[in-house]
């Protein structure tokens, strides 16, 4: 026996919250498809990511520590996996749509470029005047264009939903029908929620593995100072490394259940009914305690200080940034080196949003393959 998408989409109807998305409820995909006999919209969705070679590439991208440098440290494929293990647990405790919340989760970061926010904010310098470069903006090109698996149509032709929940930081959005509201599903919003949980959290124990960040100092950050007490009161004879890793999980479990507890509390104040009444409010549902938001923010702040800006951190990833500069500088003088895939967008796409993408979608490694073969350093 198996489950038919039928029999999947009532069982949703049953045990989801009514605000949660519904699979039978999607306002659809750009290009219309025939249903699936098995699979509900949402995990065709979360397939076709997982398929995409964009998503393979994210195991050979910076997520802190240069690609390559340590056999432990994240990559940005395993921060998405985290991403995508948090948000699903989240939903779940909310009885939102896992299925949705996870593709969201696993196709946010699809447009990351090579070495991490380094790499970003060289490629968005060098795109000034013509459009920039931003991440988030290209995870969007990447779901709508750059993938090319289906004969019919760009793209992976992913639900209105998953596009919706990669449209992060908008003051609007727009419907298929052509109306706007204010805001996301709540998968969206979950998934937003999981990246931040899990980059301040996970960056904090490669930072902390690689010998960059004191411990001691952690003690003034209150999130860290209240998972300390805990785990000391609950295991007095810990190594320092198992100690480590179990105030890393309080921190985590303890930011998990704080949104749980209080989105239900928003979530119910706000008298929500259904997602149209969720993309109805005018301010996120989904949400930390203040106290939690005040001691992830600080985090936020001692990592982007000890961390981020580190000169071992800044400094490799630097050297990579400059190999990427000059590698779109060449590609600027001579289109014809970047292929002939990628050359075909250019009379649509224009020369140096092309030469964008192409640097976006390669991985580190790549990325310096290339820059030796041009320029034989």
């Amino acid at each position: 026996m198996f489950k038919t998408r039928e029999q999947i989409e009532a069982d949703e109807q049953t045990t989801l919250a009514p605000y949660a998305c519904k699979s039978a409820d999607s306002l659809g995909r750009a290009h219309r498809e025939s249903a699936h006999p098995y699979r509900t919209a949402f995990q065709r969705d979360r397939a076709r990511i997982i398929h995409s070679a964009a998503f393979r590439r994210l195991d050979g991208k910076t997520q802190v520590f240069l690609n390559g440098t340590g056999d432990h440290y994240r990559t940005r494929l395993t921060h998405t996996i985290e991403v995508a293990s948090i948000a699903r647990t989240i939903a779940r405790a909310l009885s939102l749509n896992e299925d949705l919340a996870e593709a969201i989760a696993l196709a946010h970061d699809l447009g990351h470029s090579p070495f991490g926010h380094s790499g970003e904010a060289t490629l968005d310098r060098l795109m000034r005047g013509h459009g920039g470069f931003d991440h988030n903006a290209q995870s969007l090109r990447v779901v709508k264009l750059l993938e090319s698996k289906y004969p019919r149509h760009p793209g992976l032709n992913l639900s209105h939903e998953v596009i919706e929940g990669l449209q992060k930081h908008n003051a609007s959005y727009v419907a298929p029908d052509g109306s706007t509201y204010h805001s996301p599903s709540l998968e969206a919003q979950v998934a937003d929620y999981a990246d931040e949980i899990t980059y301040s959290s996970h960056d904090l124990d490669d930072g902390l593995d690689a010998g960059l960040l004191d411990p001691a100092a952690l003690e003034e950050l209150p999130l860290w100072a209240q998972a300390h007490m805990f785990a000391e009161r609950e295991f007095r004879r810990l190594d320092p490394t198992e100690r480590r890793g179990y105030i890393i999980r309080c921190i985590v479990n303890h930011e998990v259940e704080d949104i749980v507890i209080n989105s239900a509390r928003a979530i119910d104040s706000a008298k929500v009914k259904s997602v149209t009444d969720v993309r109805k409010q005018k301010r996120r549902l989904i949400q930390f305690s203040p106290a939690t938001r005040r001691g992830n923010a600080a985090l936020r702040k001692f990592l982007f200080k000890h961390l981020y800006h580190n000169p071992t951190v800044a400094g490799a990833n630097q050297r990579g940034c400059s190999l990427l500069e000059s590698l779109f500088n060449r590609y600027i003088e001579r289109p014809s080196l970047i292929g002939k895939k990628a050359s075909r967008r250019l009379k649509k796409e224009g020369l140096h949003r092309t030469v964008a993408d192409y640097l976006a979608g390669m991985t580190d490694r790549y990325c310096i393959e290339q820059h030796r073969e041009l320029f034989g350093e």
